[in-house]
């Protein structure tokens, strides 16, 4: 039976699903095999401990979503399996090292210069106005 047989026995919908799913298994082929040309050791020891959570959660994720879309195959619904609860717990264990992430990266507050910055900004009279005012100046004793 050649490809032109089994593309007139499905709808064109489903052989567009089926191609794009084909097209996703070769991508997924090709990463699991660059992965794998690099011994995990050699791989940790050039990552920073962050780096090295972010892979192993990436990793775990990985197979665990492989394995819910074995069960599906299988006619097992996942979503009644424990492997949904791993998933939910991998994916809150991901959250945490985004927050630690974005910790980092954000700016950290200099508070010299932020008092500087709103000490300047402050309006303060000019000498002349200053005989004026009623209030009195800072540092003079009131008689």
């Amino acid at each position: 039976m050649s490809e032109d047989d089994n593309a007139e026995e499905c709808p064109t919908e489903i052989h567009c699903y089926l191609a794009a799913f084909e097209r996703s298994l070769v991508s997924v082929d090709e990463m699991l095999k660059t992965m794998m040309s690099v011994s995990r050791s050699q791989l940790l020891q050039k990552l920073d401990p962050l780096e090295q959570a972010k892979m192993d959660l990436v990793s775990v994720y990985t197979l665990n979503s492989m394995f819910w879309v074995y069960l599906a195959t299988q006619g097992i619904n996942p979503k009644e399996h424990p492997v949904k609860q791993e998933l939910e717990r991998i994916r809150s264990y991901m959250n945490k090292v985004k927050e630690i992430t974005d910790k980092k990266k954000a700016s950290k507050l200099n508070k010299g210069a932020a008092s500087r910055f709103v000490r300047n900004a402050l309006w303060e009279p000019d000498a002349e106005n200053e005989h004026t005012s009623k209030t009195p100046a800072k540092g003079k004793k009131r008689k």
